[in-house]
C-alpha cells in the first residue's frame, strides 16, 4: 500500500501543500468562480464535511495580497492559467472570517463567542492602526473592535468597517470570503435566541454586502440556504448554487475519477467496492460525489490496518439529532416514510430550499427539505418519462450504508427510548406466568408502533427485544456464553430467583414462524443453555421468538 500523507480534520489549505499531505487538485473552482459571471454575492451551500472550508481557504491563499501563495499553487490546474493568475493571484486584499464557532447555550455566551471572532479578526490587521490613511474616529472604533469592546451597532459594522479601511490602505475593493454563514443561526434557533442572533447576523451581512462600494465579491459557504429576505435582504446580484442547482458540482465532494486516482495512488484500488458502497453515492447537480471526510478517514485507517472495515464516521461528528427529530415529529406519514427509505426505495416529497430556521420544525416539508440539503439523503436518478412530477418535487433516498447505518441507529435509540414509555406489565407478567400466547400478542402490537429496518435481519430483532426488557429492574444478558452456545437474551429476577432465556430467529414468510420458533427452542435444548442457572435458579424458562418483519410467535420449552 502506498503511504502518501492522508491529511484528516486539516482544512487549512497551505498547511496541506506545506506539509507534503495529500491533495487532490481543487484549483479549478478558482477560475469556474472569476469567469462564471459578475455576480457580487455568490453563496454555496453543501453539506458539511464536504471541503466547503478547505475550497475558501484556497481562495484565502490565492487572493489575498498579503500572501505569497506561487509555491503553494505549483503544479495545480490554475497555475497553468497564466493570465488569471497574472491579475489575481496575491493582487487583492481579501478577508477570511469563519462563524463555525459562534455558539452558546444563550444569547450572551454566543455572542461573546462572536465578539472574540471579531476581536481575532481585528488582531490580523493591526498594521492598521499605523497606516496615515486611517482617520482618528476610525482608529478609536478599530481598537474598541480590535480589544473585544466595540458596541453591538460597531460589532454589526465590524466588517463593512474593516473593508472600508483596507480599500483605503491598499486603493483596491475587497475579497470577503465567509465560512460556515449559517452556524449561528442554526445554534440559536435549537437553543431559543433565534431572533436575537438574527438581528446580528443580519445586520453584519447587510452593511457588508449590500451597496458597498468597498465590496469586489463575496463568497458565502454554508450548510442551508436560508431565505434571502430572512438574512440577505437588499443584497444585490446575488447568486446561489446548491445540491439542486449547482455549477461547482466537482469541486465539493471526490468525484469517481478522483477516488479512482486515490485509490491507486495509496494502493487500495482492492477496496473500491467497500469505499462506492458506503462513502458514494451523492447526487449533487448532474454529478455523483463520495463524501470526501469518509474516503480520507477509511483510507488513513486502511494505512494503520489493511484488514480495516468500513464504518461510519459521520456518526461521531455530525449532529445527527435531525434524523431523532423526524421521528419524534410522529405521524404515520413519516414512519411509512421512513420504512421505504430503510428498505432501499426512494420517496417523492417537495423541497423547499430558502428556508428561516425559525420554521425549520414547522412541517413536515420542511424536514424532509433539512435532510435533503444537508446530506442525509440524496436525490435518486429516476429514468426518465418514468416518473413525472413537478420541478419542487424530488425523488428521495439514503444515499449509502454509511447513512443508513445512521438512520438504523437513530430509530433503534428512539425505540428503546419510547418503548419504556409503554405500559409493558402484561409483557413481564406473562414472562413470569408461562404465559407465551400474551408475551405474542404484545410484541406485536409494540412492533407496529415501531420503525421497520431494510433488511429485518436477527440484530434488529436482537436490539428490538433487549429493548423491550432494558430498564425493567431485571438484569440482561445479550449473547453470553451458556452451556454449548450462546443465548441471544436472558432475563434474571434474582430477588424472586427466576430466569427467562430467549432464542431469537428470523423468518422467510409468515409461514416459517411456526417452524423457525420451533427451531429455536430446539437450538436452546440442543445447546443447554439453561444448564448454568440451574443451581442458581429455582425457575427457568426458555422461549423461542421468530419475527418476520412486524409479525412474531412465541413459543416456550416444555420442561
Amino acid at each position: 500500500m502506498g503511504n502518501p500523507n492522508i491529511p484528516v480534520g486539516i482544512s487549512d489549505f497551505k498547511e496541506i501543500r506545506e506539509n507534503n499531505n495529500y491533495y487532490i487538485d481543487k484549483s479549478g473552482f478558482i477560475s469556474e468562480l472569476l469567469t462564471d459571471g459578475a455576480a457580487k454575492v455568490t453563496l454555496i451551500t453543501r453539506p458539511r464535511r464536504f471541503g466547503k472550508t478547505l475550497g475558501m481557504s484556497m481562495l484565502y491563499y490565492f487572493f489575498n495580497v498579503r500572501n505569497e501563495s506561487q509555491k503553494l499553487f505549483e503544479g495545480l490546474e490554475i497555475s497553468r492559467n497564466h493570465e488569471l493568475c497574472e491579475k489575481w493571484l496575491n493582487k487583492w486584499p481579501t478577508i477570511f472570517l469563519t462563524f463555525k464557532d459562534i455558539d452558546g447555550l444563550d444569547f450572551a455566551s454566543a455572542y461573546d463567542q462572536l465578539v472574540f471572532t471579531i476581536s481575532d479578526l481585528y488582531q490580523k490587521y493591526s498594521f492598521l492602526l499605523e497606516s496615515e490613511e486611517i482617520d482618528e474616529e476610525d482608529r478609536k472604533r478599530f481598537k474598541l473592535l480590535k480589544s473585544g469592546e466595540g458596541s453591538k451597532i460597531l460589532v454589526i459594522r465590524s466588517l463593512s468597517l474593516l473593508m472600508r479601511l483596507l480599500e483605503n490602505y491598499y486603493h483596491k475593493q475587497m475579497i470577503l470570503l465567509i465560512d460556515e454563514y449559517d452556524v449561528p443561526i442554526a445554534k440559536a434557533s435549537s437553543k431559543g435566541y433565534y431572533q436575537q442572533m438574527l438581528e446580528i447576523i443580519r445586520g453584519m451581512m447587510s452593511t457588508a454586502l449590500k451597496d458597498n462600494t468597498s465590496l469586489k465579491f463575496a463568497v458565502i459557504t454554508g450548510c442551508l440556504q436560508i431565505a434571502k429576505e430572512s438574512i440577505f435582504t437588499g443584497t444585490n446580484n446575488f447568486v446561489t448554487d446548491t445540491i439542486a442547482n449547482t455549477g461547482f458540482n466537482e469541486y465539493f465532494g471526490f468525484t469517481q475519477q478522483e477516488v479512482n486516482k486515490i485509490l491507486e495512488d495509496t494502493g487500495t484500488v482492492q477496496y473500491a467496492k467497500q469505499m462506492k458502497e458506503w462513502y458514494d453515492g451523492y447526487h449533487m447537480g448532474e454529478i455523483d460525489v463520495y463524501c470526501p471526510w469518509d474516503v480520507m478517514n477509511y483510507l488513513r485507517e486502511l494505512q494503520r490496518n489493511p484488514k480495516a472495515q468500513p464504518v461510519s464516521y459521520w456518526k461521531n461528528t455530525s449532529d445527527n439529532a435531525i434524523i431523532r427529530s423526524f421521528i419524534d415529529f410522529a405521524g404515520n406519514s413519516i414512519t411509512d416514510k421512513m420504512e421505504t427509505l430503510l428498505s432501499g426505495r426512494y420517496i417523492l416529497q417537495d423541497i423547499d430550499e430558502n428556508l428561516t430556521y425559525d420554521y425549520l420544525h414547522s412541517s413536515e416539508s420542511n424536514l424532509w427539505s433539512i435532510l435533503y440539503m444537508t446530506g442525509y439523503l440524496t436525490e435518486a436518478r429516476i429514468s426518465e418519462g418514468k416518473t413525472a412530477f413537478s420541478p419542487d418535487t424530488k425523488a428521495l433516498k439514503i444515499p449509502n450504508a454509511e447513512i443508513r447505518e445512521i438512520f438504523e441507529t437513530t430509530v433503534m435509540k428512539w425505540f428503546a427510548d419510547s418503548v419504556k414509555k409503554w405500559n409493558r406489565t402484561a409483557i413481564f407478567q406473562a414472562l413470569w406466568n408461562q404465559k407465551p400466547e400474551i408475551i405474542t400478542r404484545e410484541m406485536n402490537l409494540l412492533l407496529w408502533n415501531t420503525i421497520s429496518y431494510h433488511d429485518y435481519k436477527e440484530d434488529f430483532y436482537h436490539a428490538f427485544l433487549t429493548g423491550i426488557f432494558m430498564g425493567a429492574g431485571e438484569q440482561i444478558e445479550s449473547n453470553k456464553e451458556h452451556g454449548l452456545g450462546r443465548p441471544d437474551l436472558v432475563i434474571i429476577d434474582k430477588v424472586n430467583g427466576k430466569v427467562a432465556i430467549f432464542e431469537v430467529k428470523y423468518s422467510q414468510s409468515m409461514k416459517q414462524l411456526n417452524k423457525d420458533c420451533d427451531k429455536a427452542l430446539a437450538q436452546m435444548k440442543e445447546r443447554k443453555y439453561a444448564e448454568d442457572y440451574k443451581d442458581r435458579y429455582k425457575d427457568i424458562f426458555c422461549y423461542g421468538i421468530s419475527f418476520y418483519k412486524k409479525e412474531c410467535l412465541v413459543k416456550m420449552l416444555e420442561s
